[in-house]
């Protein structure tokens, strides 16, 4: 009887099928983390505009008027809309100033900051 050592056609099939598995399990990982990271780096620049505009309004020592108002800024190639937001606070010397970064027509904020703004002495 002479035997030859190898694999058979059904082990070598159970064998790619199994490497196949494995690798569309990779590919979808790989997707995932690739997802999360965009979806970081736009966070990470919406929070830079919200930053951004509360800075603004302080650098400018303003005192911005009630109501709401809006704008686009472009970030690393990223149109963002903003929305700010400003209030009356119970201290009158102090606004409250909400702003809220979108991505083109999202409704769901990227990023949000609450501030408040002093009245400069007059």
């Amino acid at each position: 009887m002479n035997k030859q050592a190898g694999f058979t056609l059904l082990e070598v099939l159970i064998a790619l099928a199994i490497l196949a598995i494995a690798m569309a399990a990779v590919a979808r990982a790989s997707m995932q983390m690739t997802d999360s990271s965009n979806e970081l780096k736009r966070r990470l620049l919406a929070s830079w505009v919200v930053d951004n505009r509360l800075a603004e309004h302080m650098a400018r020592s303003e005192w911005p008027p009630v109501g709401l108002s809006n704008g686009m800024e472009d970030q690393a190639g990223l149109s963002l809309r903003w929305e700010e937001n400003v209030s009356n606070s119970p201290n009158i010397a102090f606004r409250r100033v909400e702003i809220k970064v979108y991505a083109g027509v999202d409704k769901q904020a990227l990023a949000q900051l609450v501030g408040y703004l002093g009245r400069g002495k007059e």
